[in-house]
């Protein structure tokens, strides 16, 4: 197959590297995102944020703010709260006994972390907004912070919540804690690990902007923002304001990337909105990059101690792990569910453990408050389980490929039922092991590996064996866990007379091909031609809901929408057909876009020419109405669960501690791939993630709550010429829990590359007795280790 075809050239679409046909605006810089917009009468609102990361506002003066040139207001909570709107964030998550404390839009009394909105300003341009903003006076009461969960729940930490007093906002465990306690008893040796997933800052390539503008002749409030999901963010702000869902529309335009940090509520968006309702006009917000990054929901933050217990031959007895999870300032809007209570599921990994007992605390800091991440949960406990897995196969001195080999859910074991309760769909790991090492041919490293230790070089080949759980809902599992929300998905595929197609879809791409990945499915369920297919996502007037995209959900639960929509139209078609070809409908057979009678394939029609008679609507059978379209809200039966096998090479030098990253080998499984070239593009691009987070990236605060890494130029970015070329392959393992058989690929590279680069860097420094280095694994940090090693080079096993 060549690397890419023309759309329409292949007899079959889905499973064609078909060009993605949204490239050429966004190479040629013709597309739209939201601050290219600017309505006639458009002002800008500028965020004044707390310098301090804890204190009490003892006042705030803006008049000298509002004596400014240009400047048309200026606001602050009394103001919000005087508007009568509600002007909270609230979470939609609702754990049992989970602590609640308001989220209010512009602080009440208290900052609680640095970056917290506390006033804003309008102003006809956005440098005077700034300068308004720079103009507001407050009095702050310094207070003590903290910013480490198990230092804010120690007993003389300071309290960030009077309904939290302990700070901690929600506790609780998955798991059988008395088996597994017992199973430690028995088991032939057990390892321990205490594991920083540091904080991480969202960096896609638009920060978050919105575009508000009220239209008080016809009550109707439209918002341009960028956003991973443009109906919840309706919901979202509709419920802060207190204004009518039903007059209110969100709109998605291009949209620079996302990664999880546009799929929550922040207040900044819905200031911009209450701002328009208060002036009347369009209000235009556009962070900046260092005022999103005290200012965007931060990922991951989590401290774990974890424990696995093993038999002498290698078997996996159990696992023991308590995590402390950072929730930052406040509840965000997902609250801790994604981030740690999916991730506590998630622990067993690609093993078949019996006994597993997670205890999580989620407690609040004196932090930017944090989100799902790309991956959210997924690289977590990946993480956990595949460090235990190096170290486990390193105490029992067995290679680390062969201890996940034998401890692997067996390929007849599917679906398969964990430990923490899930069921996992489909499998097949030996598969992508197999063919991963075949790859890396790992006979040959370790004998480089040997050789080049004799001559001082330090060579380490680590391996991640990942799974996750994707394709979110479904939504009555989603309600049992406390969602205040449902995650079907939905779509529409409406014929026009012409024959043409326009599909509707209640996702919202962000880069990630949904235009071309959804053509394909619909040019090849209706058998019509791709280029006469239009795909719209994004806008809540256009599409009738839509839950978003995040969770790599888009194609198994969004395109399944898509699918089973496509295929009550064929069949509302074959009623039409057959009436026109006077035959009874079991008599015709629908193949490439043309019903035929069976039989007498000269007796037929074509799907364009029924549409042309359903809308003429001259002669329809009884019982059935003018038209061609279909709704489908589509509603999972299960989550999907992708898995693969990445393997790292790297070389470290003991005398600077630089990581030389030689190799990349990726082996995906998706289930059944729509578009190949995105699937690949998809991986690449999360691959760069995951190395950005086990070798460089880290959010670094002092010990008042300041953001010391609140720049490019302090919070470290992979570059191009630190990422290797790549070595991908994929396997596929259909899933059987939705039409196409797809899983998810966004977030595989996020959640496999940190373990395997971690493995890979203390395999090479084994000879030094290293077991751990807590990432990033930057040059200094590794260089550290070695110097603080009590192992002289070849003194361990």
């Amino acid at each position: 197959m060549p690397d890419s075809i023309e759309a329409g050239q292949a007899e079959k679409l889905q499973g064609s590297p078909v060009e993605r046909r949204e490239d050429p605006e966004l190479l040629t810089g013709e597309a739209t995102f939201t601050d290219d917009m600017e309505p006639r009468g458009t002002v800008h609102m500028a965020v004044l944020r707390s310098q301090y990361g804890h204190a009490r506002i003892e006042s705030i003066d803006t008049s000298a703010a509002e004596e400014l040139d240009g400047v048309l207001a200026v606001y602050t909570a009394d103001d919000i709260e005087a508007s009568d709107a509600p002007g909270r964030i609230e979470p939609i998550w609702l754990l049992p006994d989970l602590k609640r404390p308001p989220y209010p839009m512009l602080a009440q009394d208290k900052v609680r972390y640095q970056g917290q909105p506390v006033a804003v300003a309008v102003a006809e341009d956005r440098y005077r907004a700034r300068d308004a903003v720079d103009a507001i006076d407050v009095t702050y009461d310094r207070l003590e912070a903290v910013t480490k969960a198990r230092e804010a729940t120690d007993e003389d930490a300071p309290t960030i919540h009077e309904e939290a007093p302990d700070n901690v906002a929600a506790e609780w465990d998955v798991g059988d804690k008395e088996a597994t306690d017992a199973a430690f008893e028995d088991a032939d040796r057990t390892v321990s690990v205490d594991l920083v997933n540091q904080r991480l800052l969202p960096t896609a390539m638009e920060p978050r902007v919105t575009l508000a503008n009220y239209r008080p002749n016809a009550d109707e409030l439209v918002v341009h923002m960028g956003t991973q999901c443009p109906h919840l963010h309706r919901r979202f702000m509709a419920d802060m304001l207190d204004f009518p869902e039903q007059k209110m529309r969100v709109i998605a335009p291009e949209v620079g990337g996302g990664f999880g940090s546009k799929d929550s509520a922040h207040p900044d968006e819905t200031l911009t909105a209450w701002c328009s309702l208060q002036l009347e006009r369009p209000v235009k917000w556009q962070a900046t990059r260092t005022e999103a990054y005290v200012s965007t929901g931060h990922g991951r933050g989590q401290e774990t101690t974890a424990e696995i217990a093993v038999d002498e031959d290698g078997s996996i007895r159990a696992l023991r792990v308590e995590t402390y999870g950072d929730l930052g300032g406040y509840l965000s809007t997902w609250g801790p569910l994604m981030p740690a209570h999916g991730y506590a599921l998630m622990l067993p990994g690609q093993y078949d453990v019996e006994n597993v007992f997670c205890e999580v605390k989620e407690v609040f800091t004196n932090a930017t408050p944090t989100e799902p991440y790309r991956g959210a949960g997924r690289p977590e406990a990946s993480y956990v389980i595949e460090r235990l897995a190096t170290l486990a196969a390193r105490e029992l001195d067995m290679e680390p490929t062969e201890f996940r080999r034998k401890n692997f859910v067996p390929r007849d074991d599917f679906p398969h039922e964990t430990a923490t309760g899930l069921v996992y769909d489909s499998g097949d790991y030996d598969k992508t092991l197999d063919r991963a090492l075949e790859m890396a041919d790992l006979e040959a490293l370790r004998e480089k590996q040997a050789d080049l230790r004799e001559e001082g070089r330090y060579l380490g080949i680590g391996i991640s064996c990942y799974n996750e759980s994707c394709g979110y809902g479904p939504s009555e599992i989603i309600g049992q866990i406390g969602g205040q929300l449902g995650l079907y998905e939905n779509g529409v595929v409406r014929f026009h007379p012409s024959g043409s197609v326009t599909v509707y879809c209640g996702t919202s791409g962000h880069g990630q091909g949904h235009e071309t990945t959804y053509a394909q499915i619909v040019a090849d369920e209706l058998g019509v031609d791709y280029d006469d297919i239009e795909v719209i996502e994004g806008d809540t007037d256009e599409v009738p809901m839509g839950m978003g995209t995040y969770g790599s959900r888009s194609v198994s639960v969004g395109g399944s929408a898509i699918v089973e929509a496509s295929r009550e139209v064929v069949e509302k078609a074959g009623t039409i057909a057959a009436h026109h070809l006077e035959v009874s409908e079991e008599d015709l057979e629908f193949e490439d876009g043309e019903f035929q009678v069976t039989g007498a394939p000269e007796r037929s029609m074509t799907i364009q020419e029924v549409a042309r008679e359903a809308y003429l609507a001259h002669d329809l059978p009884d019982g059935t109405s003018p038209g061609l379209e279909a709704t489908n809200f589509y509603d999972p039966e299960n989550l999907v669960f992708p898995f693969g096998t990445h393997i790292v090479v790297v070389e470290v030098d003991p005398d600077t501690g630089e990581i030389d990253l030689k190799r990349y080998i990726a082996v995906d499984d998706c289930g059944n791939q729509i578009n190949p070239k995105i699937v690949e593009g998809q991986v690449h691009g999360a691959i760069a993630q995951g190395l950005g987070q086990g070798l460089f990236e880290g959010v670094e605060y002092d010990e008042n709550g300041t953001l010391l890494t609140g720049s490019m130029q302090d919070y470290t970015l992979p570059k191009a010429f630190q990422v290797p070329e790549y070595e991908t392959d994929h396997t596929v393992t259909p899933s059987p829990h939705n039409p196409l058989g797809a899983k998810g690929i966004g977030e595989a590279g996020t959640i496999a590359a940190p373990p395997a680069v971690v493995n890979a860097v203390t395999d090479a420094l084994q000879p030094f007795g290293i077991d751990h280095i807590d990432m990033p694994l930057t040059d200094e940090t590794v260089w550290q280790a070695i110097q603080n090693a009590t192992a002289e080079p070849g003194g361990a096993d």
